[in-house]
């Protein structure tokens, strides 16, 4: 009878080794590697669905953008034709003044009439400077006005260290931005004007029997890259705001500063490269979906459905996706009347016990303010609870 007992503790004895093991690999950290060097004054790397920042370096230093500050010029001028300000058809007619304007051209000519798309295509895919102006003063008048524009778009936008003077990027003493509000920028122009963000990944322009080439190199180089634009001054150096998609994940790499235009694509690679290698993102939850329920006091009925206002996404190291733990926590003193969209909890993610997202629960029906019975059942009800 001996032996069959000590077959037992035997396979005991290895199922609880086997346990062990896999607690101390459940526990132990997950390793990303660091992002790789980058010959840059200042980089920024980010997620596009999910915002997260992937890899930075002084992300936040105000720094001249040069011509990166074209695409703040075309996303005023994107919301202007959303609005119905502005057509793509209708006719911009030249001035001396943006005809004068120095750097890179579309070589428009003075007192000519150019179609609004036209324009825009050469401001994006030839860095056409006087472009730039045409459109500028087109919208609202003078450069200087369209620029008070485009800074109140970088304050709606959260842009806390950008501050535009002019619709080109030529050097002036105020005029500055930083790899952060970039890439915010370039999300907005992306999320918001898909048709439009089409002219970014187009390799080249021809206008008054003229062609030129797209300077983002990387259009050449990787077929996922599909925007934004490159820049350069003598103050600001040699600065790219790229995108990329790769199946389902959209990459956004801002380098600023570097030394010649092969170094800004090559570092612009490197940094999205290394996203794309080392993470994930996926869609955790929809928006507007019922993820729990919130009691409610005092309302005409007692329970609200609590979700998300819009899709979550989520970015995780490689492989370690599945890993990811997600935990409500709904508020208990909700009271009627209730808002759609009322904040009534959070949601936190978790990934190896520590926390990488918290964002708030919403209510997904508003809910009327009961009757008097209903408010008096649910204070005596408050109280009880209380004691």
């Amino acid at each position: 009878m001996s032996q069959p007992f000590r077959t037992t503790i035997s396979l005991f004895s290895g199922l609880l080794l086997l346990l062990t093991a896999f607690s101390l690999q459940a526990a132990s950290p997950i390793f990303t590697p660091a992002a790789p060097s980058v010959a840059a004054s200042s980089y920024f790397l980010m997620d596009f669905d999910s915002g997260r920042v992937l890899a930075e370096k002084d992300a936040d230093k105000r720094v001249s953008p040069a011509s990166l500050t074209k695409i703040m010029t075309a996303y005023v001028v994107f919301r202007e034709l959303k609005a119905g300000h502005l057509t793509l058809d209708e006719k911009v007619t030249i001035s001396q003044n943006a005809w004068e304007t120095g750097g890179s051209k579309m070589f428009v000519e003075v007192n000519k009439q150019v179609a609004v798309e036209d324009l825009l295509q050469g401001m994006i895919i030839q860095s056409g400077n006087d472009a730039s102006v045409a459109l500028a003063e087109h919208v609202a008048g003078s450069e200087q006005t369209f620029a008070t524009m485009m800074n109140e778009q970088a304050s709606r936008l959260g842009m806390a260290n950008s501050n535009f003077e002019n619709a080109t990027g030529l050097p002036s003493p105020n005029h500055y931005s930083s790899a952060h509000d970039l890439a915010t920028l370039a999300r907005a122009v992306i999320k918001e004007f898909p048709e439009y963000y089409r002219w970014d990944k187009q390799k080249e322009f021809t206008y008054n029997g003229i062609t030129q080439q797209n300077r983002n190199l990387l259009l050449w180089r990787d077929p996922s890259v599909d925007g934004l634009k490159t820049g350069f001054t003598d103050d600001a150096g040699y600065c790219m705001v790229a995108s990329a998609k790769r199946e389902d994940m959209r990459l956004i790499s801002v380098v600023m500063g570097t030394a010649s235009a092969g170094a800004r694509s090559n570092e612009s690679q490197s940094l999205l490269n290394y996203g794309f290698r080392f993470f994930e993102t996926h869609r955790l939850y929809e928006g507007n979906k019922p993820l729990g329920e919130a009691r409610v006091r005092k309302g005409v009925t007692s329970k609200v459905p609590v979700g998300l206002p819009e899709d979550l996404y989520v970015t995780a190291p490689r492989k370690h996706f599945n890993e990811l733990k997600a935990e409500t926590q709904i508020d208990k003193g909700v009271f009627a009347p209730l808002n759609k969209g009322d904040t009534v909890g959070n949601l936190n993610i978790s990934l190896a016990g520590e926390s990488i997202l918290s964002k708030p629960l919403v209510a997904l029906d508003a809910v009327a303010e009961g009757g008097i019975f209903r408010r008096l059942y649910d204070a005596a009800i408050g109280l009880l609870e209380k004691e």
